[in-house]
């Protein structure tokens, strides 16, 4: 962090700090005072960039900020290789040179969003996920049956621990780690992937990503999760939920050519000798 304020002091760069971040930051470094920001409305078009420093889990979260502002994010990956967060904390001066020098590109990536019938007020202010949208078990052991509809057809219903709808961007997440396929990002799809199914035919199936999606989910008990992203609300027994691709994209900057496929090489060990 300390590198990255030193390189936008530099560069004179104009720069707002998330509120909470900054109060926390203060007592680790030594930082002037900075202006912050704590609400997604503070933040508009006309800022140029937003960096994030840490890892997916860390753009996820920042997805909620930005919302449909339309502000690329540059990720700086503190840990290990992300699939979002390319920017290597070793490079990030050069990351800034080649910003301002213009060379870079910038990625649209597809997100979901979800309606219920009734609403739920888990919903009303963050409905949308970059990732994934699930549904799963809340307070049972047993499985649960989730009625699926595609675009009204019904389809089947999955009798299993849970179900995910994935965007491309997260198909290399919670669906790949149940069996789901990978898909590039720039891929026009979702993928339906069964959590643990109890029938093995039950497979992940990718769907065109102008499908709407209806759910309908029922067990032994009255209450389930759904998740979006990371967040998590809960809903009953036979609520009708509506998946579908959202109105906004997110936009992922990308430098230095570290591109998803060049990510994914060195992410899963493809093409190199791991006998060693």
């Amino acid at each position: 962090m300390e590198e990255l304020l030193q390189a936008l002091k530099i560069h004179k760069i104009e720069f707002v700090i998330e509120q909470n971040y900054y109060l926390d930051l203060k007592k680790h470094i030594n930082i002037l005072k900075a202006e912050t920001f704590s609400t997604h409305t503070e933040l508009d078009a006309s800022f140029n960039f937003m960096f994030t420093l840490g890892g997916d889990g860390t753009i996820l979260r920042a997805v909620t900020y930005i919302r449909d502002s339309n502000i690329p994010i540059v990720g700086i990956n503190t840990g290990r290789l992300g699939f979002l967060a390319t920017v290597k904390k070793e490079e990030i001066a050069t990351a800034i040179e080649l910003l301002l020098q213009k060379k870079y590109l910038v990625h649209k990536r597809t997100l979901l969003s979800v309606t219920t019938t009734p609403k739920n007020e888990g919903l009303t202010y963050l409905n949308f996920a970059l990732n994934e949208v699930s549904v799963s078990r809340k307070n049972t052991a047993s499985m649960i049956t989730v009625e699926t509809y595609l675009d009204e057809e019904y389809l089947t219903s999955y009798w299993a621990d849970g179900l995910i709808i994935s965007t491309p961007t997260g198909s290399t997440g919670y669906s790949l780690s149940c069996g789901g396929p990978i898909l590039i990002p720039q891929a026009k799809s979702f993928v339906l992937t069964p959590i643990a199914p109890h029938n093995l035919n039950a497979r992940p199936l990718v769907i065109p990503d102008e499908t709407k999606i209806k759910l309908i989910v029922s067990g032994r008990e009255n209450k389930f999760f759904l998740s979006l992203d990371s967040r998590i609300t809960t809903i009953n027994s036979k609520t009708e939920i509506f998946i579908e691709k959202s109105t906004f994209t997110l936009k992922i900057v990308e430098i230095n050519h570290q591109t998803f496929i060049k990510t994914l090489r060195d992410k899963l060990l493809w093409g190199q000798d791991v006998r060693n």
